[in-house]
């Protein structure tokens, strides 16, 4: 007799109780949608940074910037080493006006740089380079 009394409040209760669920399902579904979709985005900038790059690195111009790095100080002063798409180069007593001017350009060619040391000594610097693209 008491499920008589009661029964429409409590198929009420069980469409609100159902009604909550779908609400929460919903919202979990959108959400995960906007989180995939910005994840699809942020792969395909991913992507396109690496097709941009590699097309940046395959350059068959990349060997000749590099080259030019033997040139901007006298050649008394550089001892470069070059192999395939290797180079490994010592510049000896570089004035301060000449070390900005070799490490400006140094981060300016697109290679993958191995190392770069810079040692002063007295008024002048030693530096060692080594690179490959």
């Amino acid at each position: 007799m008491t499920w008589k009394r009661y029964q429409n409040e409590l198929i009420a209760l069980i469409a609100f109780v159902f009604m909550l669920g779908a609400y929460g399902y919903k919202t979990a579904q959108v959400s995960s949608q906007a989180q995939s979709l910005a994840s699809a985005r942020h792969a395909i900038a991913e992507v396109q940074e690496v097709i941009s790059l590699k097309k940046i690195w395959d350059d068959a111009r990349t060997g000749k910037k590099v080259e030019r790095l033997q040139t901007l100080v006298p050649s008394s002063k550089v001892t470069w080493s070059s192999q395939k798409k290797k180079v490994t180069a010592s510049y000896k007593t570089l004035t301060a006006a000449e070390l900005n001017t070799l490490v400006t350009k140094i981060l300016n060619v697109p290679v993958e740089i191995q190392s770069l040391k810079i040692r002063k000594v007295a008024s002048s610097y030693d530096v060692e380079f080594k690179c490959k693209w």
